[in-house]
């Protein structure tokens, strides 16, 4: 696994998942949130140790946190009375990260897994937190912010966007490309909602610069997702999976996932604690 690569895939781990979790608002999520790090840490950890053992072990670690969030799914729908589409994103991103857990053990272990060689297994962890996890609870709450026809369409085409992607590692790559043609509508879709919404972030020029980023960066990463899925589906000329890595994957991890993320804790904080009059963050 590549520095550049495992560098993403730890702030994933030790951010991006709990930060998202602490936005939920589900004291359930919370409990498992508080014990992130015994799971996260391990994992983070498996990510710099040769493949083997040891390195298995700790992936391990990080696949039992992963199963406890996504069982956690199934509880969370059972209290539900139908899944409105805010609620499916969100359960998409609580099921997301055991997809990466896997290939992770899987990876670190030194045995493909489906028939996909380690190189694919160790940008599918990343892809999974990121494309994953993040995509679809952004999506879900920009849809609790605003449960319009758009907000709906975000918030039931970012999932379902990934699952085509996912079925697309299996099927071929033109499934591969029908997926990233739904996930690129469906984020460029948040990146719009996301847009419109920073009149409502007031005087706050810091949360209104977070937004706007993770909103621009959306339009140059999921371009670049479209551009590649086009070129393996078709053979068209397309950048490598280490430019993508380095554009694509970094751009989502920084610009679009870490941004939002902290964008909409502000927002939360705010709510809680409004600023007093005249001040600015």
């Amino acid at each position: 696994m590549s520095v550049l690569v495992g560098l993403i895939v730890m702030l994933g781990m030790l951010v991006i998942v709990p930060m998202g979790l602490g936005l939920v608002a589900d004291p359930a999520l919370d409990r498992i949130r508080r014990l992130w790090p015994l799971f996260a840490v391990p994992g983070a950890v498996s990510l710099w140790l040769p493949r083997g053992g040891a390195a298995t072990a700790a992936a391990l670690c990080y696949a039992v946190g992963a199963l406890l969030l996504a069982a956690h799914a199934p509880r969370r729908l059972a209290r539900t009375r139908g899944v409105r589409p805010a609620e499916a994103a969100l359960l998409t991103a609580l099921v997301t990260p055991s997809v990466a857990a896997l290939a992770l053990v899987a990876e670190r272990s030194g045995h493909e897994l489906f028939g996909f060689g380690l190189g694919i297994l160790a940008l599918t962890v990343p892809h999974f937190h990121f494309a994953g996890f993040a995509a679809a609870l952004v999506a879900g709450l920009v849809c609790r912010a605003d449960d319009g026809p758009a907000g709906r369409f975000a918030a039931l085409s970012v999932p379902f966007g990934t699952l085509l992607v996912l079925v697309g590692y299996f099927v071929g790559n033109w499934a591969e490309l029908c997926g990233a043609v739904v996930l690129t509508t469906g984020m460029w879709t948040v990146a719009l909602l996301t847009w419109r919404s920073l009149p409502a972030a007031g005087h706050d020029r810091t949360t209104r610069a977070l937004l706007a980023t993770s909103a621009a960066v959306l339009v140059v990463t999921m371009l670049l997702a479209l551009s590649w899925a086009l070129g393996e589906a078709t053979g068209l000329p397309h950048p490598s999976l280490t430019w993508m890595a380095a554009t694509h994957g970094l751009g989502n991890a920084l610009g679009f996932a870490l941004c939002a993320l902290l964008a909409r804790l502000r927002l939360r904080r705010q709510a809680l604690v409004p600023l007093p009059e005249g001040r600015t963050a």
